[in-house]
């Protein structure tokens, strides 16, 4: 199958890094396909040259002062070169092979027949929407003008956050096929050999990687659409010492997706009512994000407990819970997994993507469930005291927001202790019955015994 995607390409490979991130796929086909989302067969520096020429009118050498045909990485639609402007400035030059818009017109034709087959032969098949969808994807990561917009709007968006680092953009030396940025070093993000060996804290670094997507989602409302471990890298910074002794760098930019207002203000009314189980808040809100009658299995779905659950925050249901869970869904039918997709807004499936390529990661990294979830509900609770849709930072929102977010998740953490108090209080006092139970179930059995003895 690894062989097939490479000699295939495209959106072929595509599919195969989309796998790859997956931490519910068998490791095996994990760290068999991982190598396509930087390492996929690259092409020979001649077959590109053609693309320099009818972009800039100029070979490489007019264009650099040194470029390397050797590429540094190679994934779905590019390859990476390494090379020095006029000036000395190191830089990665991004370019997209040839005839990448004829290929990918046969592989949506085919993806399109294949679709309308499939939903002829099992009627409750009916996904032919998920390829206008990956239509409209391909369209905007195959102009590059778009990725370097989406990039400098998330490095403006991120500029009070010191971790994070975006690539600038040389825009002179950028069109629609080629991207022209500073180079950065940096191992891949779930490399944990890697990470140890230059003294970072993997869990540290899931740990700031669910917060940075979190705020994307929550508080910018302009999300990273494709963020595999090819796209991000961890880079050592030697000036600082402490357990945030690294920067993430976020790569790729082509594919994002903006989020309306009227969506990300539910998705954070949502994600609170998760967290507080709130029943009647979470139908609300799954309704309006048009999970409808599916509202009810949200809470599985993203924090893997139900809104029955006596389970402690961050912990999965029991094995009473999960059976009963089972047996609902058991009663599925394909059909009803289709009309819930459809039903879904484009935005909320986006997030659905984007949360689990960003979990796998972090769970691959060591972090556990709960840090996650307390990354996504910091700024979900942040999300809704905006006074509008950007950074959560102080200067950006100004005073009153900024403290009101602070106060609003104080108050829901207090909320939040109290509710996981009296869940470990019942479950301490079940635990006691049980075991006055068993004490008593002992004396009466050693009472008979004696009775039993003295006749």
């Amino acid at each position: 199958m690894h062989t097939t995607m490479l000699e295939i390409r495209g959106f072929y490979i595509k599919a195969g890094q989309s796998v790859a991130s997956m931490h519910q796929v068998p490791k095996e086909f994990v760290s068999t396909l991982s190598v396509l989302q930087d390492k996929a067969s690259f092409w020979s520096f001649k077959d590109l040259e053609v693309v320099f020429l009818e972009e800039f009118g100029k070979d490489v050498k007019e264009l650099f002062e040194a470029f390397d045909e050797q590429p540094i990485a190679a994934a779905s639609l590019a390859q990476v070169h390494r090379g020095f402007l006029k000036n000395g400035q190191e830089v990665a030059v991004k370019v997209q092979y040839p005839g990448l818009q004829k290929q990918f017109a046969t592989d949506i034709a085919t993806m399109a027949f294949l679709s309308k087959a499939l939903a002829w032969i099992f009627p409750d098949y009916q996904f032919e929407w998920l390829v206008g969808e990956f239509e409209k994807n391909v369209v905007r990561e195959l102009d590059f003008t778009q990725e370097a917009d989406n990039a400098d709007r998330t490095a403006k968006s991120f500029a009070h956050n010191r971790n994070v680092r975006i690539p600038r953009i040389f825009r002179e030396l950028s069109t629609k096929r080629v991207l022209t940025m500073e180079f950065m070093e940096g191992c891949k993000i779930d490399d944990i050999k890697s990470l140890e060996k230059a003294g970072v804290d993997p869990k540290e670094v899931a740990s700031l990687l669910a917060a940075i997507f979190a705020e994307m989602i929550f508080c910018h409302g302009f999300v990273h659409g494709d963020p595999h471990p090819g796209n991000l890298l961890v880079h050592r910074d030697p000036s600082r010492s402490g357990k945030h002794n690294f920067d993430i760098v976020i790569l790729d930019h082509g594919l994002y997706r903006e989020l309306g207002e009227k969506f990300r203000t539910n998705y954070c009314r949502l994600w609170r009512a998760l967290i507080l189980l709130d029943a009647d808040e979470i139908s609300e809100t799954g309704r309006n994000l048009g999970a409808g009658q599916y509202a009810r299995y949200l809470p599985v779905i993203f924090t893997g407990r139900a809104i029955s659950s006596k389970s402690s925050f961050g912990q999965l249901m029991t094995p009473e819970e999960a059976k009963v869970l089972k047996e609902d869904v058991r009663r599925f039918t394909m059909g009803d997994v289709s009309e819930w997709l459809q039903g879904l807004d484009r935005e909320f499936l986006t997030v659905l993507r984007t949360d689990n390529l960003v979990r796998s990661i972090a769970y691959r990294l060591g972090a556990t469930r709960k840090t996650c979830l307390m990354a996504y509900v910091k700024n979900a609770v942040s999300g809704l005291s905006l006074g509008h849709p950007g950074s959560p930072d102080l200067y950006e929102q100004g005073l009153l927001a900024y403290t009101k977010a602070k106060f609003d998740y104080a108050n829901l953490r207090i909320r939040l202790e109290f509710f996981e108090f009296l869940i470990a209080a019942y479950q301490w006092y079940g635990a006691l019955s049980r075991l006055k139970a068993r004490i008593y179930c002992n004396l009466s059995l050693k009472r008979l015994m004696n009775i039993s003895v003295s006749s």
